[in-house]
């Protein structure tokens, strides 16, 4: 596996386990979540600028981007 796949994943991982942090519900809970609202695509598709910012500015992002897509959380 390329370098680039699994610094992804890493990254992935981190944002998963901080959203459930942030939103207080397992890890399980907030990656089905991120999921169902497109988060992770997105975070897939525009890894190349969200690496660069703050993880607290990506977790805000992604969790205003799932509640235009009809999220609660």
């Amino acid at each position: 596996m390329s370098n680039l796949v699994l610094d992804k994943i890493e990254y992935l991982i981190l944002l998963v386990a901080e959203f459930s942090a942030l939103c207080k519900v397992t890890e399980a809970q907030a990656y089905h979540y991120l999921s169902r609202y497109g988060a992770l695509e997105l975070c897939d598709k525009h890894y190349n600028i969200m690496h660069t910012l703050s993880v607290d500015d990506n977790i805000q992002t992604l969790r205003s981007y799932c509640r235009r897509k009809g999220g609660s959380l």
